[in-house]
Formats: C-alpha cells, sequence, structure tokens
C-alpha cells in the first residue's frame, strides 16, 4: 500500500468506525467490538508510516486545493508522527477503559460518546498530518466542536455550563486570532505550507514578529495559556474517559502540537530569536500560577485539571526557550505528559466507579484497598512531577539543558519551583492513600478495585509512562529529527 494511502486510511477509518458503532448502538458488545477493532486497526496503519518518517520520507497526501495555493493537504513530519501515535495508540487504552467506567457507572448516551471519540481521533490525525496551517485550522474547529457534545455528556445545568465555556473560549480564541495570524502568514508569504526553518521573511521586524507570535499563541486556545485557561476547569464535568480525551489524547496535545508546529515551521527558531521574552514570562507565570490552584484544589480532578495547565505550559516553555535541545525536550514532554496524565485520570476515575470519591481529603487509606489504582497513580505523578524511573523525568532534562544552553534562568528558576509545586500537590495523595488509616465512613462501606478493564488500562499506561522512561529511542529520534539543520 502507497504512503498516500495509508495516510487516506488513517483518516478515513476513525470516521468509518464510527457509522459502524452507530449502525451497532443496540447491541453493547458489538458496538464496543467495532470501537477496539477501529481503534487497534487504526494504530497498526499508523505504525507503518514511523519506518519511512525515521529514514527521513515525508509520505504526503493532497485532498483538494479550493482556492490557488491554498490546498487541504497532509504530510507526515516527525512531530506529527509523533502525535498520531500517541492518539492512536492511547485511543485503545482509553476505548478498553471507556468499557468499565461507562458500564461500572451506568452512564446514559454510550453510543453517541463512542462515535464522538472515534470522531475526535479522526480530527487529531488530521491534525497531527496537516501540511499547512489552513488543514491545521479546519481539523482544529472541527475537534472542537466534536468533543462538544463529550463536554456536555451528562445533560445537566452544569453540563452546559461548562460546554458553553468551553466551547466559547476555544472558538473565539480561534477566530478572533488564530485565522487572523494565518491570514496575515499567507499575506505576507503566498503560502500557509510549513517547512522546516520557517516561511516568513528573514527582514521581518522583530515587533512584528513578535506580535504575530502573540496571535498564534493566544489563537491556540487549546495549548490553555493563562488568561486563556478556564475551558480546561471547566470541562471537568465530562465523564472521566473525556477529560483523559481532553487530557492527554487529543484536545490539550493538539494544542501544544500547534504550538510547536507553528515555532518550527512556520518562524523557525532563528527568526523567533530575541521576541520570544514575553512568552516565556507568560508560560512560566502559568506554569507557577497554576501549580498554586492545584496545591489548593480538594477535588481530585480539578487538582488534575490545573496540573494540565501547568504542564502544557513547560511545552510552550520549551519551545519559547528556542534551543534545539528544549525544543526535543518541549516534543518528548507531549508524550510524557500523555502517558502520565492520562493514568491519573483513570485513576480518578476509578476511585469515582468503585468508592464514589472525588476530594482528595475522601482518600485517606484508599490505596490499601485499591492498590493497583494507586500504585499506577502515584506512578503517574512522579512523571508530573519529573522524577525517575517516569517519562516526565526524560522531558524535563532536555528542557533544563535547553535552557541552561541559552542562559535562560528564570526559566530554571521557573522549573525548580513548578517541581516542588508539584510534588507539594502530588505526593501527599499518595501519602493518604497509603500510609494514613481508613476513615470510619470506608471501614463501614469497604470496596475494592474499580472493574477489570478499568484497571487494565491504568496499569497498561502506567507502566507506559515507565517504559518511556528506560526506552525513549522512538520518541526521541523523531524529537531530534525536528532540530536537525
Amino acid at each position: 500500500m502507497s504512503m498516500a494511502s495509508l495516510i487516506a486510511l488513517s483518516l478515513l477509518l476513525p470516521v468509518a468506525g464510527a457509522g459502524g458503532i452507530l449502525l451497532a448502538g443496540r447491541w453493547p458488545n458489538l458496538r464496543e467490538t467495532i470501537t477496539l477493532a477501529t481503534a487497534v486497526s487504526l494504530f497498526a496503519i499508523v505504525a507503518q508510516l514511523l519506518g519511512p518518517v525515521l529514514a527521513g520520507e515525508r509520505p504526503a497526501l493532497l485532498v483538494a486545493e479550493p482556492l490557488p495555493g491554498l490546498p487541504i493537504a497532509f504530510t507526515v513530519e516527525p512531530l506529527g508522527m509523533l502525535f498520531a501515535l500517541i492518539a492512536s495508540g492511547l485511543w485503545i487504552v482509553n476505548s478498553v477503559y471507556s468499557i468499565g467506567y461507562m458500564r461500572g457507572n451506568h452512564e446514559q448516551h454510550q453510543t453517541r460518546f463512542y462515535i464522538c471519540f472515534a470522531l475526535a481521533i479522526a480530527a487529531a490525525l488530521a491534525i497531527a498530518f496537516a501540511a499547512n496551517l489552513l488543514t491545521l485550522f479546519l481539523f482544529y474547529e472541527v475537534l472542537t466542536l466534536i468533543t462538544y457534545p463529550l463536554v456536555t455528556h451528562a445533560g445537566t445545568d452544569k453540563a452546559r455550563a461548562g460546554g458553553r465555556t468551553y466551547l466559547g473560549i476555544l472558538m473565539g480564541t480561534s477566530v478572533l486570532f488564530l485565522l487572523p495570524a494565518m491570514i496575515y502568514v499567507w499575506h505576507l508569504t503566498g503560502t500557509t505550507d510549513f517547512r522546516a526553518g520557517g516561511i516568513l521573511p528573514a527582514d521581518m521586524d522583530k515587533g512584528e514578529v513578535a506580535l504575530l507570535l502573540a496571535l498564534f499563541m493566544f489563537g491556540i486556545g487549546k495549548a490553555a495559556l493563562m488568561p486563556l485557561h478556564r475551558w480546561l476547569p471547566a470541562a471537568m464535568v465530562a465523564p472521566t474517559p473525556v477529560s483523559a480525551l481532553l487530557h492527554a489524547v487529543a484536545v490539550v496535545k493538539a494544542g501544544v502540537f500547534s504550538v510547536i508546529k507553528v515555532v518550527v515551521y512556520v518562524f523557525g527558531l532563528d527568526q523567533l530569536a530575541g521576541a520570544t521574552d514575553w512568552l516565556v514570562a507568560i508560560a512560566g507565570f502559568t506554569i507557577v500560577a497554576a501549580s498554586v490552584v492545584a496545591l489548593k484544589a480538594d477535588n481530585l480532578k480539578r487538582r488534575l485539571a490545573y496540573s494540565t495547565i501547568s504542564q502544557l505550559s513547560y511545552v510552550i516553555l520549551a519551545a519559547a526557550i528556542l534551543a534545539p535541545l528544549s525544543v526535543i525536550g518541549a516534543a518528548l514532554h507531549i508524550a510524557a505528559h500523555a502517558f502520565g496524565k492520562i493514568t491519573l485520570f483513570f485513576a480518578a476515575g476509578s476511585i469515582y466507579t468503585a468508592a464514589h470519591k472525588t476530594e482528595v481529603s475522601q482518600l485517606d487509606g484508599i490505596g490499601r484497598r485499591m492498590p493497583w489504582t494507586m500504585t499506577a497513580f502515584g506512578i503517574g505523578a512522579l512523571s508530573m512531577i519529573g522524577l525517575p524511573p517516569a517519562a516526565g523525568f526524560v522531558s524535563k532534562w532536555y528542557l533544563v539543558s535547553g535552557a541552561m544552553s541559552q542562559g535562560a534562568w528564570f526559566a530554571l528558576v521557573v522549573v525548580l519551583l513548578s517541581t516542588l509545586l508539584n510534588a507539594g500537590y502530588f505526593l501527599p495523595i499518595v501519602y493518604r492513600a497509603f500510609f494514613k488509616p481508613l476513615s470510619a465512613e470506608a471501614v463501614a462501606h469497604p470496596h475494592g478495585e474499580a472493574p477489570l478493564p478499568i484497571v487494565i488500562a491504568l496499569s497498561f499506561t502506567a507502566a507506559g509512562t515507565l517504559a518511556l522512561f528506560f526506552f525513549p529511542d522512538v520518541p526521541l529520534a523523531l524529537a531530534q529529527q525536528l532540530v536537525k539543520p
């Protein structure tokens, strides 16, 4: 099969899977079998593109050219390959988890949930493989729209309010900032194609470069840079598998992926020299401020949501430092955060399903009742803090190395301070779970682990978090290709 055919199949297969899920909606076992089969098949197809990309090839597919010089086209480059592997691979695990969670909590509208999830993965793959800003923008918007029904899944007033915030901020930032930025790039260059080294004129004024960069950074609302972050905690009204999709698989990853893609392939590291100091400052503020909010949050999902806001800005900070090592760290952190954060959300959902607990203060002794869940949580927490032997250590190592190579001392202080804050809001949860006695309520209402599919899924992602520390070769090779001269 040709490379172009593999790209087309990877984009169309989740859509076809969504159609199969719709037809099988009355038969839950068949519906979920189709979901899993589609997810496994998609990963197998995407994986076939890895070898050629690592060998230096850039598989491409032209779909249409609605206007001269403005094609809808796809090209598989290293960063997109990494994102596609993460999204398609974690869809399998999230599907296994969803079966246990949706059934265990007797959720309504399960068929709609699986359909929207499949379509969201299709949009994420289209973003990953986008060959230009126009294609990226189109599917970035599709991803926002298709995840809205997932955010409002519960159908309550609170869910609808959260959905309005989600849709309003993400669509508003796209229309007000991202679209004008894309149009201005077209005006300057006559193209929206992504190219190694950037596409902007070399003689652009640094003030103009900084302004255009600001339009992109605030236009990519899914990266949750403050003050445009409120959509993310608002979306926590969704079921936990949706939270995992938002935080680890598709939505926020589409945001920080787009940030790196714009920095590397639209501006270029050399063009941005001297124009990113403000971005380093705002990303640093976002990292620390979100960590402080997380430190004070008792609701577990709220704590994880603000942790995500903080972790996303690690990627932005690393990209803004402009050192080749820090850009490698930014790409690696997409993978590290995906595995670590999905593990943490899986654990939160496991606790809710088995024990119906949502607050950190309710977790005393729960590790003795749910050892698999809380051990996985501990591994995910280590990765978010950036401690070995978890994947977050590897990406932070490259971030810190890049910052030192550039003399970016502010960034180094931010990383050090935020690492202490991360430990401050994650380690007490692990301590409570394993070293505090069970509460009287927990003793009176004993429970065990969540349903087996949930435990299998969170154990797998926890193992993946460790594996990325010991075997980072593939993501590291892809990340290094981003900064090759």
